[in-house]
This record gives C-alpha cells, structure tokens and sequence, in this order.
C-alpha cells in the first residue's frame, strides 16, 4: 500500500531569496502547492487527471508560520499529507525541514475540488466512491503544532494601493494565481521592514476569483504594531481575499 506521506527535497537558488538572503514567502509557496500537487498526483488525484472530468483543485485557504526562513543555497524537504477530508473541502498540513529533520515551519492549507465547468464545489466523497479517504493521516503520527485558520474582520481598513492584472499573474486555472496575490500582498511593505523584521505567519483566504484585467485594490487595518491585517477587492467592489501578516524581530 503506498504511503500516505510524502517528502520532496528543496534546493533553495540564489534567484529564489530576497535582498535579507532568506526564501521569498512566495517561492516557499509555490513549493509548498508542488508538493501538494505531486502527493495528489501519485494517488490519481492530480489536476492532469482530475482535467479528463472537467473538474480542478482551487486553494481556498493557507497558513504558513516559520521560525525561520531557508537561506541561500540551502537544501530543505517538504513533507506533506491530508489531515482530513470533509465532503467539500479537504485540509492538507506541511512541515518545512532540513535534511536531518529540523523544522523550520510548517504549514496548513484547506482545498475545494470545482466543477470547471459551473465554477461549483464539488462533494470529495462521493466521487471515485470515496477514494480520497483512503490517503487521511492519523494526526497523532504526523501534527502540525500551528493554529489553525482565523477569521478575519474589517472595520476601518484603509485603501493603500491599486493595481492592474496582466498575463503573468494568471495559473492554469484560468484565475489570478494564488501565490501571486501573496507577492502583491507583501509588495505594500517598504524595505525596512524586511531589513528589520522577518515573517513569522502568512494567513490567507479566498473568497472569489479574479481575472485577467481586473483591477486589485488592497486594504489595510493595522492589528498591532508587528501584524496587518489586508483585503483585496477586484474593481474596489468584490472582496476576492484577505490576509493576514505577522512580523517578528531578526533573530542573531
């Protein structure tokens, strides 16, 4: 029987950090879907085959709390497994670690499977007789200590920026990528902040999809003075996500 966890080395370029040396928040999240894609593949669950359907995966909500970022010429692993599955949705966990184990961070994702076609999520147990279930892990053999995801309330938010989509912000799925509303998502903090501080927790959920040529405008509402919380609203009318992200000090 094929296990029910996967670990997926990690070579981290010199292309994939910032100017601090450590591992854009978006790369790390494009490895972290990589991986989620692959374990979904290697169990028939992929988006190649899920496409023969007419059906997809789409990211509704992720979590991403580190300790500390992978730097420059790193070797890390990704682990990933399905924690569980609950009729429309199916939430997956990662751990980030060095070779010998360390853990750097861990992350925690929760995903619909739509109809491409009506756009609508689909129920995961009744498809392929429930398949799906087989690959659920035991949470006490593999945990994932961070929180889960929180809520989000907007009560004064303040518009910061605008700006406009273009062909490279769009994924297979035909929508704005969601690692891209990410990078968008940091771009509104200045230099300092990065020289300063580093990411400790990336929250995220989505709310709607947005297209090729629709206008993203960001909010922001301040939660204290190392956490900002941020929405994003396509042509300043539908909220399509919000996020929420928590600095901490350099540590030596």
């Amino acid at each position: 029987m094929m296990e029910k966890v996967d670990t997926y080395p990690i070579y981290v370029e010199p292309f994939h950090v910032d100017f601090t040396g450590h591992i854009f928040m978006g790369v790390l999240g494009n490895h972290l879907l990589n991986a989620a894609g692959n374990h979904s593949q290697r169990r028939g669950w992929g988006i190649g085959a899920l496409n023969e359907s007419s059906h997809t995966w789409v990211l509704s909500r992720l979590s991403i709390e580190m300790t500390e970022l992978p730097c420059q010429y790193e070797h890390i692993e990704i682990k990933t497994w399905v924690e569980s599955v609950i009729k429309l949705f199916t939430n997956r966990n990662f751990a980030i670690q060095r070779p010998d184990g360390t853990p750097l961070g861990y992350a925690r994702s929760t995903w619909a499977m739509i109809d491409m076609t009506t756009r609508k999520p689909c129920d995961l147990l009744s498809l392929y007789d429930g398949d799906i279930l087989r690959y659920v892990v035991d949470e006490a053999d593999n945990v994932c200590p961070i929180a889960g995801h929180g809520r989000f309330r907007f009560r004064n938010a303040e518009k910061v920026r605008s700006i406009h989509t273009y062909y490279s912000d769009v994924d297979i799925n035909g929508h704005i990528n969601s690692i891209k509303y990410i990078e968008h998502i940091l771009d509104l903090f200045p230099r300092e902040r990065f020289e300063q501080q580093s990411l400790r927790r990336l929250e995220i959920a989505y709310k709607a999809e947005a297209y090729m040529g629709d206008t993203l405008c960001f909010y922001q509402q301040p939660v204290s003075e190392d956490e900002m919380d941020i929405e994003v609203r396509k042509n300043d009318n539908e909220t399509v996500c919000q996020a929420k992200i928590c600095f901490k000090k350099h540590t030596l």
